[in-house]
């Protein structure tokens, strides 16, 4: 017996209908890779976390401005570090008579060889994180040493207050 065109039709929409249909992996490859990248580049530049030695009390502050991220330069009890290393003992930089200690500044010079950075007109910035307690003496010789390598945009790291004066 002969089937009709119609029926031949139907027959073949029925067996287009069951066939399964397959999920297209390439088009969710790309968009979960698009995520992790948006993800990944906006999530690290909202938080710059300076992590102060210990026994180290830093000054209290109410400003909401957050730091920017620059080199740290870090006053301990016995060391002078520049990035978490090492370069001069406190000691020695108290008994230094000058301004500008050639040790921290060799050091400092290091530091802005490494940056790729276009040196800014008020000069490259560092943040100085040291105990509140920090003789003004030895303050001074380390600012000093830090102009005279280029670095004048200074900052004082400080804890952030959670209380606000009115005013």
């Amino acid at each position: 017996m002969k089937e009709s065109a119609k029926a031949k039709r139907i027959k073949r929409h029925q067996r287009r209908g069951k066939q399964t249909s397959k999920l297209n992996l390439v088009s969710l490859m790309d968009i979960f890779t698009i995520l992790v990248f948006f993800l990944m580049v906006n999530s690290s530049n909202d938080v710059q976390v300076l992590n102060p030695e210990s026994g180290i009390e830093l000054p209290v502050s109410n400003a909401d401005q957050p730091p920017a991220d620059v080199l740290a330069l870090t006053v301990t009890d016995e060391d002078i570090l520049v990035s978490g290393r090492p370069v001069l003992k406190r000691q020695a930089l108290l008994a230094f008579d000058g301004d500008v200690e050639p040790t921290l500044k060799t050091e400092l010079d290091y530091q802005a060889g490494r940056s790729s950075q276009s040196v800014p007109e008020a000069g490259r910035p560092i943040t100085i994180l040291a105990d509140r307690e920090l003789p003004y003496e030895l303050l001074k010789k380390i600012m000093s040493t830090c102009v005279d390598a280029g670095y004048a945009a200074i900052s004082l790291a400080v804890s952030q207050d959670g209380t606000r004066e009115a005013g």
